[in-house]
Order: structure tokens, then sequence, then C-alpha cells
């Protein structure tokens, strides 16, 4: 709808344009019923739900508006005179308005409409944010000497009665925790409270409950960056992976024992929702290996989901013969891995992935599902809010899934894990390809 109304509007215009020059006039009767008409029309396409109303639409919408008053103007003013025609203004005056166009349409392009995806449990789902206090750590990222704060929120069955599972999750390298809302809305909607956590300095950015806004710090960012394009020796790469978990599980941690504390004296309606001894915990990319490493810290965390995630903490570096290899320890809490073809192709030939290898017997009980021809963002929800910042991201990289399908099939399927993990509920047999 998007592109339409770009193509239409920018299609008149020259229309206009081209029929000026044509016929030697300035034709500003015509050119302001067409203003006002585009201006009519685009009022109906909203009331009629054709172009769902967003903020993204302003600047266009002011736009139409503001060419539509000035044709109204030109109409209602008595004309003494003949405007006089040049076509080199004609030509001028139609670049500059289709540039303008195209600007006022880019939040739109970039955030185009969608649909919500599928909502499928019998609860209605509130939320509600909080930030957390740590006065147990110093922020690492400032010399303010001040604690380190962790925002959150929460997802949950607002009209119900009785206690419900909690699952936690942890957002990618740069995300931020609404990452996976339609996730986190679908769980809630079958009788789970969510929390997602924003890790300051990691998540894009972050704003606490007085409304201060923390972005990412650019030197993580640039270890990330360098991290992917191979720059660091494997030891320093090592070291970076152990420095990333222990601020997460750390955050992860804090926020845990936050929310059991609070949870016990119930003194708010979400903590008064939450299950203490039935506890999950889930993340995409870095957040489903800080989850991986959050259960081995813990003995009361029963179920783990890891979307797209090398297995980090289950990692040793042996300078000599200088390689990377897998812990020992078996992993005994219940486990599903979502990998994208982004990770999957890696499994058996990175070696930040050898602790994730089928031939782990480590981990011989994980699920695996693989979603074919998905990319590694495909498994949050950025490619329903904006397809184009996706690509982007992805390096350009084609998607050969459909984004609606994959998001849904996962939710779908992290939802039916939490069940049998966490309610004995039915049975969890996925299929090894979507």
């Amino acid at each position: 709808m998007e592109i339409l109304i770009l193509v239409v509007t920018l299609v008149v215009e020259l229309a206009l344009a081209v029929y000026s020059i044509v016929t030697k006039q300035s034709r500003h009767k015509l050119k302001s019923w067409s203003r006002i008409a585009m201006f009519i029309g685009f009022i109906m396409l909203s009331l009629g739900k054709v172009v769902i109303w967003e903020y993204t639409w302003v600047l266009f919408a002011g736009l139409l508006f503001l060419l539509a008053f000035k044709g109204m103007v030109v109409l209602l003013r008595e004309q003494t005179r003949t405007p006089s025609y040049k076509a080199f203004s004609t030509i001028l005056k139609f670049l500059s308005l289709a540039l303008t166009i195209v600007v006022t349409l880019v939040p739109v392009l970039l955030f185009p409409q969608f649909r919500l995806p599928q909502v499928t449990g019998p609860y209605e789902v509130a939320t509600a944010t909080y930030s957390y206090v740590d006065q147990n750590r110093i922020e690492e990222f400032t010399d303010q000497k001040e604690h380190r704060l962790v925002n959150v929120e929460f997802w949950f069955p607002e009209q119900a009665h009785g206690t419900y599972p909690l699952l936690m999750f942890s957002h990618g390298a740069f995300g931020i925790k609404a990452s996976n809302t339609s996730t986190f809305t679908e769980l809630a909607s079958h009788g789970y409270v969510v929390v997602s956590i924003d890790h300051p300095y990691h998540s894009f950015y972050t704003v606490n409950e007085d409304g201060k806004v923390t972005t990412i710090n650019p030197e993580y960012m640039q270890e990330v960056n360098n991290a992917n394009k191979g720059v660091y020796s494997l030891g320093e790469y090592f070291e970076l992976t152990q420095k990333w978990m222990k601020l997460r599980t750390d955050d992860m941690n804090f926020v845990m024992n936050t929310i059991l504390e609070q949870a016990e004296q119930k003194k708010d309606l979400v903590y008064n929702r939450i299950d203490t001894k039935k506890i999950g915990v889930f993340g995409h990319s870095m957040g489903g290996a800080a989850s991986v490493a959050l259960s081995r810290k813990r003995d009361d965390i029963d179920a783990v989901v890891n979307l797209d995630a090398p297995f980090f903490s289950e990692l040793e570096f042996n300078k000599e013969p200088n390689e990377l290899t897998a812990k020992s320890e078996a992993f005994t809490t219940p486990l599903l891995n979502v990998y994208s073809d982004d990770v999957w192709i890696q499994l058996e030939s990175s070696s930040s992935y050898i602790a994730n290898s089928f031939s782990n017997e480590n981990f011989k009980d994980a699920y695996n599902v693989h979603f074919k021809g998905a990319k590694h963002l495909s498994l949050t929800d950025l490619p329903l809010f904006s397809p184009v910042l996706a690509n982007l991201l992805q390096g350009g990289r084609k998607v050969n899934i459909d984004k609606y399908y994959v998001i849904e099939t996962q939710n779908e399927l992290v939802l039916r894990f939490f069940d049998y993990a966490l309610k004995n509920k039915g049975q969890f047999a996925p299929q090894a390809t979507y």
C-alpha cells in the first residue's frame, strides 16, 4: 500500500507537470483540484482502514494538507490575469515536490503497516515496565560511580486468577527488550508471565522510568563487529565472549532474584501472578547464549530456549594448539534450539559453534529446529515492523521463507516447548526442518 501511494502520487504530479508543459500553461486550477482530491482520497483511505493510521504517516498527511489548502486558496482567489508559464520553472517545481513526497514517505517505507502475528491464547495480555537498581554493581560503562540500572518489561495475563510460570528473555547483541513482542504476547495469552530485559549499553537503546535514554556503547558495538569480521585472535575472541556473557548473566541473575523476592512479598499485580517454582529462560542471538549460560549458574531454571546463538558458556580455549573446545559437562536442563540458515550452516564448521555441534554428547537430549530459508533476524519481529531495516542489517541477503510463517511457527514451538517442560502439558516432537 505504501509503495502504491508513492507511485500514484508521483504519477499524478508528473502528469500535471507534463500536461502543463505540453499545453504551455500553468494549469493552477487543475493542479489545485487534483491536490484537493488527493487529500480527500487519503482521508477516505484512512477512514476505510485501507491505510492504518500511524505516526509514520504524519509528514505525508501534512504535505497533502498543505497542498490542498494552497489549492483551495488558489481556487477561491479571483484571478485578474493569466499566470505566467515557464517550462524550466515547472520542471524544477515538479522535481522539488517529488523529492519532498519521497522524503515524507520515508518513515512509512521504513516502517510499513503490517498485521500482528496471531495471538491464540484465552487471556487478555497486559504489560508493565520497571527499572531495577543493582546496589551490588557499579556501572562499568561510565565513570560516574553509579549503580547499574536495568530496565525490564512484563507481559502477563490481565484478567486471570492463580499463578503462572515465569519466563525471562534476553535480546540480541544490538537488540531491545521488545524485539520478540509477538512471542511474549502469545506466551502470556496462554498463561505465562514473561519478563524481557534491556541490557544497558548492550541494548540499542533503553529508557528508564524517569525517561532517561541510554544508547548502545560504541566500543562494545565495535567489539562485536570486529569479532564478526574475524579481527581478533582466537584467544581474544574467547575472552570477549566470556566478558559479554558475564555482563548478561549478572543482569539476568539480578533481575531474576529481584522478581522472585517481589513475588514472595506479593505486593504488586504482576508479581502476584508468578509461580516461583516454574521458571524458563530464552533469548535471541547473544541473549540465547546468555540464557544457556544462566541455566548453568542457577538450579531453579527448568527450561531453556536458544534462538540462533552459539553456546559461548560451553567453550574452552586451549592455547596449545590454539583452539576452542567444548566443555565435557552434560547439559541436563530441557533445551530447544531454533536455528536460521545463518547459524545452521555453521554448526559443523565454525569453531564458535563447536559446542552446538550435533556430535556434542553433552547436548544429546536437546531439540533442534531449522527454519530453512530464514535469516538471523527472521527469528525476531523486526522483519514485520521494518523489512527494509532487517534486510540492511542482514547485508541485503535474501530471505526465502514467509516472515509470518517463521515467527508464528516459532511462537507456537516455543509455547509448546514451555508447556511441555514447565506445565507437563502434551508432548513435544517438533519437525527437524520447517
